[in-house]
């Protein structure tokens, strides 16, 4: 009976020196949850401005146009190379990753070359002193990296002058302003908030056209101003250019 007691008052003993025990036991300590991811989205929208710089080429070909009967006597061709600098403004919206825009570009030019030609003897030279873009863009934008095309209008200033090979004198001229075409493509990378930098190639189309040359006033059979032939001289251009831009509007984005 005495050990039936005993046996009863240690498991209440025992019963009421749990709770004692767990709160003598040190409490958890408290974790804060780690904050969530953040991933910066690259914005695009925007207006920008900027400046570019690079090099090009102009594909011409000569061909003289003979009085009366018109027909064509071909001269010769020459490539018009030389370098270029420049500015452009635009604005760009995007939708998800999809980016588009409008653009407008101004170039100094220095594009010239010349040969000799096959009909006339003299030694004909070009030279693309301007051009314009007037353009849209579509592209596609991996956060801080854009991807697009562009195509739209252009005009071309061009200078033409043929020399006499014996003298080097002038002999006669021509000036235009060329309307055509014009397609594009480019990638841009953004590497600060507001800036970025790319590279773009344009190729324009300008087809041929028929001129009037006029004389320089060097040569008796050459008057001032007089026209003295016709030519028809077709064209295109390739370019390869590096961009600058600096855009205001379209903040960088914190998405979680």
């Amino acid at each position: 009976m005495n050990k039936i007691l005993f046996g009863a008052i240690g498991i209440v003993a025992m019963g009421l020196s749990a709770p004692a025990s767990a709160a003598d036991m040190a409490a958890r300590p408290y974790t804060k949850a780690p904050a969530p991811m953040v991933a910066t989205i690259y914005d695009w929208s925007g207006f920008y401005i900027g400046i570019n710089g690079g090099g090009g080429t102009s594909r011409k070909c000569w061909d003289f146009v003979t009085p009366v009967t018109g027909v064509l006597v071909g001269e010769g061709c020459h490539n018009a190379v030389g370098g270029t600098v420049g500015g452009q403004v635009g604005y760009r919206w995007q939708s998800t990753n999809w980016v588009f825009g409008l653009e407008g570009q101004g170039n100094w030019a220095d594009f010239s070359g010349d040969n000799i030609s096959g009909a006339t003897g003299l030694r004909d030279r070009s030279k693309i002193n301007a051009f314009g873009l007037f353009t849209g863009q579509v592209g596609y934008a991996w956060n801080n990296v854009l991807v697009y095309v562009k195509g739209g209008g252009a005009v071309v200033g061009d200078r033409y002058r043929s020399y006499d090979l014996a003298t080097g004198l002038e002999f006669d001229r021509a000036n235009e302003s060329r309307w055509g075409a014009t397609v594009g493509a480019g990638v841009e990378f953004g590497f600060a908030p507001n800036w970025s930098v790319g590279f773009e190639y344009n190729h324009i189309f300008l087809g041929d056209r028929t001129l009037n040359f006029t004389g320089s006033g060097n040569f008796v059979i050459a008057p001032l101003g007089v026209v003295t032939r016709s030519e028809r001289i077709s064209q295109d251009v390739d370019m390869a250019l590096i961009r600058v831009n600096y855009r205001w509007g379209g903040p960088l984005i914190a998405r979680y």
